[in-house]
């Protein structure tokens, strides 16, 4: 989601957030945690590049690390609203890595 907004190399991990979330599976868990960081972008006014997660059952531990918005260093070229449960997909590949996907609305 970041690299939608602006290129994630520019972003600084300079402040650490904490977030929680939970939902009853997987997918919704997807779209809880992206809503989860849209509103912290909004409140704290900043974006994040860097992230620890763990997921336990369905419930979602992380830290993101990011520093406040800077409209002439970041670019920002989109502004998150939300994420919704549009093309909402999170699965296993056959490799054994996972995939996440949903459209976020701009």
């Amino acid at each position: 989601m970041t690299a939608a907004i602006c290129d994630p190399g520019r972003v600084r991990a300079r402040t650490a957030v904490r977030i929680a979330c939970a939902a009853p599976d997987r997918e919704l868990l997807l779209v809880e945690w992206l809503n989860a960081l849209i509103y912290e972008m909004a409140t704290r006014g900043m974006i994040f590049g860097r992230f620890d997660v763990i997921i336990d059952d369905h419930q979602l531990q992380a830290i993101a690390w990011g520093e406040a918005l800077d409209r002439e260093r970041h670019r920002p070229a989109a502004e998150a609203k939300g994420a919704t449960y549009t093309a909402l997909e999170v699965g296993r590949r056959d490799d054994g890595r996972w995939t996440a996907a949903c459209v976020v609305d701009v």
